[in-house]
């Protein structure tokens, strides 16, 4: 072999496999699901027994370790199917629906009034603000006055009377009819969860993928602070349909003579088809880069990838630099785009 083209053995060996250390940190706050997953059982036996009051659970969550306020709230927000958009949207409606400012509503028979604290007056409703976005998940909060706003909401939004409610709202927030009912809500959450894991896998994994570009792409600027490196770039004149639509690479070096490299990274701990594709584009990719003078580079990891052979013995074949995503691969990496740039 060449310096900068592997084998599919040769990469093997040097690969990390499973995610570096340096990306721990950033997939855990990328990935929800793990940490729903996790407090499951605990949010469940929190909401059961919750059953004194309708608004019980406060309490109950202040006494309870292990679940934050975010992470009991994403809770609500996932099985309510209620997430940071819709709220967005109805913010502005907010004050004309609730115009005393408290929300009555009915509940094991008896009728109950709620005052909102925050939500009324808030200028933003939606995942950032309330602690339940990717970045500020895996920092746990104390109950606020807006999270605790729109907690009541989705627990008992749907029996709210006296007033005419989204369906949005009308249809999904009953979850407060289930506290203290344990059997019912124990299954209403595992199968609401099975859905959710077989919606968001995808996601899941697309988000993975692009965490693994931003490594790639930011350990190179930092080896290359005279080059620009673009994730999800493109390469002026590079088409495959007569120039109507530029090609889009995970990544494009381009150093200051111009001269660019296309840079395509795959990391799947599990085996899926994200290879196949890959390889089926890898000859017309490089005959392109190619004739115009420029290369192509891969950056390939993962087990998962590992049981693909025949896909990655395709895409070494037609790759001018082949590495894994370890450090040490990513300098030599670094190094081929010296060496043509």
């Amino acid at each position: 072999m060449t310096y900068f083209a592997a084998s599919v053995s040769e990469l093997r060996l040097r690969a990390a496999l499973f995610w570096p250390a340096e990306l721990v940190a950033r997939e855990a706050s990328a990935s929800v699901i793990p940490i729903l997953l996790s407090t499951q059982d605990k949010f469940i036996s929190l909401l059961d027994v919750s059953d004194a009051s309708p608004t019980a659970w406060k309490d109950v969550l202040r006494a309870t370790s292990g679940i934050s306020a975010n992470v009991f709230l994403k809770h609500l927000m996932i099985l309510a199917d209620v997430g940071g958009e819709p709220l967005k949207r109805i913010r502005t409606e907010l004050n004309r629906l609730f115009p005393s400012g408290s929300m009555i509503y009915s509940w094991r028979g008896e009728t109950y009034e709620y005052f909102f604290k925050a939500i009324l007056q808030a200028k933003s409703l939606d995942n950032k603000s309330l602690h339940v976005d990717g970045k500020n998940f895996t920092v746990g909060r104390f109950l606020e006055d807006k999270m605790e706003d729109v907690a009541m909401v989705l627990l008992h939004g749907g029996s709210a009377t006296g007033v005419q409610l989204p369906e949005i709202l009308l249809e999904k927030c009953i979850l407060g009819s289930l506290i203290g009912r344990k059997e019912e809500l124990e299954k209403f959450v595992k199968q609401r969860y099975i859905l959710v894991s077989k919606i968001t896998g995808g996601a899941t994994s697309n988000a993975l993928g692009q965490l693994a570009q931003d490594y790639v792409r930011d350990s190179l600027k930092r080896e290359l602070p005279d080059w620009r490196i673009t994730r999800s770039g493109t390469i002026p004149g590079l088409s495959q349909n007569e120039g109507k639509t530029d090609i889009n690479f995970d990544i494009v070096a381009s150093s200051t003579n111009n001269h660019h490299v296309a840079i395509e990274v795959s990391f799947q701990v599990t085996t899926n088809s994200v290879i196949e594709r890959k390889a089926g584009q890898a000859q017309s990719r490089a005959n392109l880069l190619r004739a115009s003078g420029f290369h192509i580079a891969y950056v390939l990891d993962g087990a998962g990838n590992f049981e693909r052979v025949a896909a990655l013995n395709t895409i070494c074949q037609y790759s001018d630099c082949t590495v894994t995503l370890t450090s040490d691969d990513l300098k030599i990496l670094a190094t081929f785009l010296r060496t043509i740039g």
